[in-house]
């Protein structure tokens, strides 16, 4: 199984994603988390932050969390995934995709700037430090229409939305198993 997460940044993505691969060890089901920010240092260094290199980002990180979900490990990937259309050929692309939206209001993301990306977006125009791409300020983030889970981390605790987004795993796992078993048995 894939599961493509989107939100904006600072929303939870990878520490709800990490929480849940800690808590999926004791079911002994494997995870593995395909973060973004990691994956920017290494497989996708040549790309930049316009819609095409952002949609190329998702194709790679697709691409690998496909190979490691046909060797049944659950693949998560944590990125901001800000485009519908690339979300949508994802799921085209492979089997057993799954998106979970992890929502936070932005007022609540720029109380919270982790990483002081919201206020570098903020700056006056022309400031030399201002951040001009942050998906959500100056650059388009599109809801999905219909994620498979939406999660809001401004409204619950990071504790609550690991536990929803688990069971949702293990639901998710469990019906899949449930359709090869009646495939296989017809």
């Amino acid at each position: 199984m894939i599961i493509q997460l989107c939100g904006l940044s600072g929303a939870g993505k990878t520490t709800i994603a990490k929480n849940v691969q800690r808590k999926a060890a004791a079911y002994g089901t494997p995870i593995e988390i395909i973060d973004g920010d990691s994956y920017r240092e290494f497989l996708c260094r040549d790309l930049g932050f316009s819609k095409e290199d952002r949609c190329e980002n998702i194709r790679r990180l697709g691409f690998v969390a496909s190979r490691l979900s046909s060797y049944g490990i659950v693949s998560i990937i944590s990125a901001i995934n800000p485009y519908e259309a690339i979300r949508q050929e994802l799921s085209a692309s492979y089997t057993h995709v799954k998106t979970v939206f992890i929502d936070c209001a932005v007022d609540e993301l720029i109380a919270r700037d982790t990483k002081g990306l919201y206020k570098r977006a903020l700056l006056p125009d022309g400031h030399p430090d201002k951040l001009s791409n942050l998906t959500g300020i100056n650059d388009p983030f599109e809801v999905p229409s219909q994620p498979d889970l939406h999660l809001h981390t401004d409204e619950q605790s990071i504790t609550a939305c690991t536990n929803l987004f688990l069971q949702f795993i293990i639901q998710s796992l469990a019906l899949q198993q449930a359709k090869y078993a009646s495939v296989a048995s017809n």
